[in-house]
């Protein structure tokens, strides 16, 4: 008589599950180490190292790619070695050439950054780390819709041309889904954790250890995190696997498709007065924040806060109070309308960029002297703009087609960060000629403009209903 195979048992299953939530987080960690340096930690070192606060200014056109990736989404997604895997074929060389240009970051000597030479240079340096960055967001959120997918149909491998089954039951159904939010919790502290370490962290590194072992370690970091992907069998965890009919049309036709969507998808923007109206609040939602935020790691800096106080009280609590802001901001969407929370939460944002000046103003004129005030004022303005963020985030979803939605998600995002990074060159002008307590006071008359848009789309939206 034959044997019959028996099936695995459910520990296998579970344990599958951890390591796919394992390898997220390694994966998101070291996408946010890098994008946490520059964001987080690189306005305060360049002021440590007396660069203008024109030049600082200019460091925000170094998140660019970020906010232009959609451009070559669809490549990263057509262009890959079946061998290697869809995903890995990107993330494996991204990972690689982060550790490159970190390790390149080590050697360079920072004594000289005041001198423009030397501050182009490593803005060079980072502006090619954040096109990695990006181009690996891109490959990686790809692979974690395609892991989280095998989650909710983990019993054979699927095509896209074949229907996805049913759940054989309700707990079966439950499951999955808990498993996918469990995906998509990882994803969001994986990330938040490598901003945390590329920024807070790191400048606390710097004053113990360096500026060269400080970005060795963190090389060093990025090194142990691609470990996990190196020896992950994509083909044998991804349930949904394109047919060879769709790979080939993908391939052949990357360019063809994103070039398509351009023209054809794009009309959807502006298909009404409603839509336009929605298109000049994304593109007004975070200047304000754009103008702003580039000048408060400078400003502690002059203030008399080192590294390791900015690190600590300004970073990492800072971050924490970001996460405390998105739980709050799920509460209190349940009570309010878009309109509403988009109105109120950029309303308080713009007051705790106020503060900001309030604070400085007390400092030049001694009126302060307790660094206590700053650190209460950074930990609420992350906090409003946690809320400004997660009410601008859920109405982009609702204006993302079922059909696009991923590509209608993207280029709104990608609108609202190309132009509030844009903005960011402008803080170093206006702090520099204006001092800090006014670039703060007119950013903030700046938030209350940019509430405009926000009303206007409003009265469109309730003539079109």
């Amino acid at each position: 008589m034959p044997l019959s195979k028996s099936p695995a048992p459910p520990s296998n299953t579970h344990l599958t599950h951890y390591k796919t939530l394992g390898l997220l987080i390694t994966l998101y960690l070291a996408q946010g180490l890098p994008a946490g340096f520059i964001t987080q930690a690189l306005p305060a070192i360049l002021r440590e190292y007396n660069v203008s606060l024109v030049a600082i200014g200019w460091s925000g056109l170094i998140l660019v790619p970020w906010g232009l990736k959609f451009l070559w989404a669809t490549v990263v997604d057509g262009y890959y070695s079946e061998k290697i895997g869809r995903a890995k074929s990107w993330i494996l060389p991204m990972q690689g050439l982060s550790i490159v240009i970190l390790v390149a970051v080590a050697f360079f000597e920072p004594h000289n950054l005041a001198q423009t030479p030397s501050v182009i240079t490593l803005y060079g340096m980072l502006f090619t780390l954040s096109l990695i960055g990006a181009t690996h967001d891109v490959a990686t959120d790809g692979l974690a819709t395609r892991l989280l997918k095998a989650a909710m149909a983990p019993k054979e491998p699927l095509t896209h041309d074949m229907p996805v089954p049913s759940p054989d039951s309700v707990t079966q159904t439950t499951n999955h889904h808990h498993r996918q939010s469990q995906g998509n919790a990882v994803q969001v502290i994986g990330y938040r954790l490598g901003l945390i370490v590329g920024g807070g962290v790191l400048l606390m590194l710097l004053e113990q250890l360096g500026w060269r072992n400080s970005f060795l370690a963190m090389a060093a970091l990025v090194a142990i995190n691609t470990v996990p992907i190196v020896f992950f069998k994509e083909h044998a965890h991804t349930s949904v696997i394109p047919s060879k009919k769709q790979v080939q049309t993908v391939k052949s036709g990357s360019l063809k498709a994103l070039k398509n969507y351009l023209s054809h998808h794009y009309q959807y923007f502006w298909s009404s007065r409603e839509m336009l109206a929605w298109l000049g609040v994304l593109l007004t939602y975070k200047i304000a924040d754009g103008i702003s935020s580039g000048m408060v790691k400078p400003m502690m800096v002059d203030v008399g806060l080192n590294l390791q106080q900015i690190g600590f009280w300004a970073t990492i609590l800072g971050s924490a109070a970001s996460v405390a802001g998105a739980g709050v901001a799920t509460i209190l969407m349940k009570r309010l309308t878009r309109f509403r929370s988009l109105l109120y939460f950029n309303l308080a944002q713009a007051l705790t960029t106020g503060l900001y000046g309030l604070v400085a103003y007390g400092f030049y004129h001694q009126l302060l002297t307790d660094f206590l005030w700053l650190y209460v004022v950074n930990a609420l303005e992350h906090f409003c703009a946690s809320l400004a963020l997660i009410a601008m985030l859920t109405t982009i979803m609702h204006y993302s087609r079922p059909a696009n939605a991923g590509s209608d998600f993207t280029v709104q995002v990608c609108l609202l960060t190309v132009l509030g990074g844009s903005a960011h060159f402008a803080s170093g002008y206006m702090a520099h000629f204006l001092g800090y307590q006014w670039h703060f006071w007119v950013s903030m008359l700046i938030g209350f403009v940019c509430l405009t848009p926000i009303i206007y789309w409003h009265k469109l939206q309730n003539n079109e209903k």
